[in-house]
């Protein structure tokens, strides 16, 4: 539904301030849920909010296609973005302390490069799924459709293995509950508390901008259509990028044990590649956008890695969501730049991140995963 979500509003009659409250309803409820769900997989099991994701999300799916109109869409986006909450930070807690258990945590970078690389690559088919699943049966259809997968990586995250609470983290999680007057002061407790680990607010910080970068994802198509490519064409101009970043994604295993100052400079030259293109403003400069998003892709896998290095396991599934909620936080730094200077300010906000990068990742205490969890 991905590619086609945005013609649905449109062609369910729903005007440009209609869609635009409810890009902003899925971005307010994701900014509200993200720790919050992060928190529940702590204290309950990260493989439950993974099932729970995939119920979730075909449920919002399901909710277009049976009220295709403003309230509908509203619920369904909240769904959406709540089943993704659950998913951030879960995912990454599971797979970590599942591979720490097993006594393998140094293969979290590779496995998390090709989980990230196979989510890019995915794209590609899906578009043109999409596209058959319309021609036969309409935005119905690739609703159903959605909500079917869905339901199935559900019942795929049910399979998943799971390294056990212990009965003492547990305990100590519970006792933390009862202390906190309220669910708002929990959220804030657990900030706090992850503040005060020892080289961890930077790594989130780290994490959390990165991330962020992300964002320009979404301009790729402009920035093809502004550089002279038909409007018909642009879906194929720029499929290349997502296939760059699956490379760049694939490669974050090799590229685990580089040091803050090589990380900036594959940053630096991710900005200066961007920078170059945006100066060019040819279609050619499309090449050089997809090596920058590869680049960051590589650098989003290994700064991901270091992150969860630094962190207790008891508390891995709620600081991963702390830093995917500063990423959400910092994707308008984004959405600024290219307001201001569309991909040259945004090439400029990569290199201050890269120069940033070396003082975030400065060395803490490091966690291996043997937390409260094993």
């Amino acid at each position: 539904m991905y590619p086609l979500y945005a013609l649905l509003f449109a062609d369910a009659g729903l005007s440009d301030a209609e869609i635009s409250a409810l890009f902003a309803i899925w971005s307010a409820v994701s900014l509200v849920a993200e720790v919050p769900t992060g928190m529940l997989a702590d204290r309950f099991s990260r493989r439950a909010n993974l099932v729970a994701a995939g119920i979730t999300t075909a449920a919002g799916f399901a909710m277009w296609v049976v009220a295709p109109s403003f309230p509908g869409f509203a619920a369904g986006f909240a769904l959406w973005a709540i089943g993704g909450a659950l998913t951030s930070g879960a995912f990454e807690a599971l797979l970590f302390d599942a591979l720490a258990a097993a006594g393998a945590s140094e293969q979290y970078p590779r496995l998390l490069g090709r989980v990230t690389a196979m989510g890019l690559l995915a794209q590609v088919p899906a578009a043109g799924l999409a596209t058959a699943l319309f021609a036969v049966g309409g935005y119905a259809l690739v609703g159903w459709v959605s909500v079917a997968v869905s339901l199935a990586a559900a019942a795929l995250a049910a399979c998943f293995p799971e390294a056990p609470l212990s009965s003492s983290a547990r305990e100590a999680d519970d006792g933390d509950v009862r202390r906190t007057p309220s669910y708002l002061a929990g959220v804030l407790v657990e900030l706090r508390t992850t503040a005060a680990l020892p080289g961890v607010a930077g790594a989130v910080l780290a994490v959390a901008l990165v991330t962020a970068l992300d964002t320009a994802e979404e301009y790729f198509g402009l920035l093809a259509m502004n550089w002279g490519v038909p409007t018909a064409a642009v879906p194929l101009a720029i499929v290349a990028i997502p296939l760059a970043g699956a490379v760049g994604a694939s490669m974050g295993g090799a590229a685990a044990r580089l040091r803050p100052g090589s990380l900036a400079a594959l940053l630096g030259a991710a900005a200066l590649l961007l920078g170059a293109a945006a100066f060019v403003a040819r279609p050619v400069g499309l090449v050089a956008v997809a090596a920058c998003y590869g680049l960051g892709q590589l650098v989003q896998v290994v700064v991901d890695a270091r992150l969860q290095r630094r962190i207790p396991s008891n508390q891995r599934a709620t600081v991963t969501s702390a830093a995917g909620l500063g990423g959400e936080l910092a994707a308008f730094a984004v959405y600024a730049a290219w307001a201001v200077g569309q991909a040259s300010a945004i090439a400029a906000l990569v290199g201050l991140i890269a120069i940033l990068l070396p003082l975030m990742l400065r060395p803490g205490s490091v966690s291996r995963g043997r937390g409260r969890r094993h």
